[in-house]
């Protein structure tokens, strides 16, 4: 049982191998939901403004249950909040086809559902996460490598993933495609369940504190509190929320119209969101091979700036395949360094006692934009057309991701390095703020060796975005 008393660890690496290969399953079944569902709207609607509508509504809820979910994990247990929020995302991801089949399908049922989803997907995505160094103590092996394998399996099935969802909507249709993300989010819940049995991290917590809406209120707001009080972890807040935003309507509704009204349909656009995963898996791994040999904040304000802004200027200015496939491919492996850089932060600085709870509140500042971005692009489409709805929302992305090069507190980027993390996480954790009992689990914390697949990680899946695995680009 999760909570006896007499559970011990389970030991060996089959906790890691678990939540690796849950998270592969449900990273390779977001990218066909991130494809399949602006494609199914854009098919049955004909309109660029619905499918933004939709990108809203699924986005929204993952904002909002970002926002208060932290402590709800803690209480429940990770593994328990994990398989119950992928079980209810396949049945709610399912019930979109079977209720097309059944010719019963209403506009707001498919806003309905996707809201469903979306308020259920955060919790169990950051549960897994969290879960990172226990598994890779556990499995003994360091938390960088854990974290660097767990981003790379990520985008490895992310990749997957957009190149299949491109051939199944071409020739079984979106709804169809559907059906087939229903499954991941059913088999990621199975592996959990099992792989997960007996761990302890993974349980419920025992608090001292009886449960109350006070006790709740106070858990809550140490999260926000220790986020508020680290002025590099709000700075990449900050610029990941604007990135997140763009991203958002990138995916949802800029690239599925522009692929469908000058390129090949959707074999293109799954194509191109392999080719951007491609791109992403290698510079992930390029980086973790020999990245540590330079100076952090140098590459990532270089590669964060290649990531986001030429692939829509490229979108805006060309009307054939090749130059934004090769957009993508090079952007993809800008945006693969990122998430290496980023999570040293993360998981370097933050103990483990409040780890859910400002994870949670890293989610929500870096996703608060998403319901906006999805919408203000469709409508941008409907207003001044594709082109210019990508020029718009690519000087967006720019401006934000020159924030590095602008602002102060990126300038510790460098002391947050794998070959430093337990000096940058006593560092960080003394800039937190946190007080009385939680400054000395922080100070604890710089012990944790630190580093990687972020919290923040963008909604594109390469460039950064909120937690989770980043991997995880969040399901429509």
């Amino acid at each position: 049982m999760d909570g006896g008393k007499n559970t011990q660890h389970t030991p060996g690496r089959m906790p890691l191998v678990a939540v690796l290969a849950a998270n592969s399953i449900s990273t390779a079944g977001t990218s066909l939901t991130l494809i399949g569902v602006p494609w199914f709207v854009l098919e049955t609607t004909g309109s660029a403004g619905k499918a933004g509508l939709v990108a809203f509504c699924a986005t929204l809820p993952i904002v909002v249950s970002a926002l208060i979910g932290g402590p709800v994990i803690d209480r429940i247990g990770r593994r328990r909040v994990a398989i119950a929020s992928d079980t209810v995302c396949g049945l709610a991801v399912a019930a979109v086809p079977l209720l097309y089949f059944a010719d019963a399908l209403a506009f707001w049922m498919l806003c309905a559902l996707m809201a469903l989803n979306g308020l259920v997907h955060t919790p169990g995505n950051t549960a897994r996460y969290v879960l990172v160094p226990d598994l890779a103590e556990h499995a003994g092996t360091t938390l960088p490598r854990a974290a660097s394998l767990f981003d790379a399996v990520s985008r490895g099935a992310r990749m997957v993933g957009a190149a299949l969802a491109g051939v199944l909507i071409a020739l079984v249709g979106a709804e169809t495609v559907l059906l087939l993300d229903a499954a991941t989010f059913l088999a990621s819940a199975a592996l959990v369940a099992a792989g997960l049995r007996g761990v302890r991290a993974a349980q419920p917590v025992k608090a001292a504190a009886p449960v109350s809406l006070r006790t709740y209120r106070h858990e809550l707001r140490e999260g926000y509190a220790y986020l508020f009080g680290n002025r590099l972890l709000l700075g990449v807040v900050v610029m990941v929320l604007f990135m997140n935003g763009t991203d958002q309507g990138w995916n949802a509704v800029l690239l599925p119209v522009h692929t469908s009204a000058e390129l090949g349909g959707a074999r293109d656009l799954g194509l191109l969101t392999a080719l951007f995963g491609a791109g992403g898996l290698t510079g992930a791994l390029v980086y973790g091979a020999v990245g540590h040999r330079y100076s952090a904040r140098a590459v990532f304000s270089v590669c964060v700036v290649l990531c986001g802004a030429p692939r829509f200027l490229v979108a805006a200015l060309t009307g054939t395949t090749l130059p934004l496939a090769v957009t993508m491919v090079l952007s993809g492996i800008a945006g693969g360094v990122l998430n290496p850089i980023l999570t040293t932060v993360i998981y370097g600085s933050v103990p483990d006692a409040l780890r859910s709870r400002v994870s949670g509140a890293i989610t929500a500042g870096a996703e608060l934009a998403m319901p906006v971005g999805g919408l203000a692009a469709g409508l941008l489409v409907e207003s001044a057309g594709a082109d210019g709805a990508l020029l718009a929302m690519g000087a967006v992305y720019l401006l934000a991701t020159l924030s590095p090069l602008v602002f102060p507190s990126w300038r510790t980027l460098d002391d947050v390095t794998p070959g430093a993390a337990g000096a940058a996480g006593a560092g960080l954790a003394d800039a937190s703020g946190a007080s009385g009992a939680d400054s000395a689990d922080a100070s604890g914390a710089a012990g944790m060796s630190g580093v990687p697949e972020a919290a923040p990680v963008s909604s594109s899946g390469s460039c950064p975005r909120g937690p989770g695995p980043a991997a995880s680009s969040p399901r429509p």
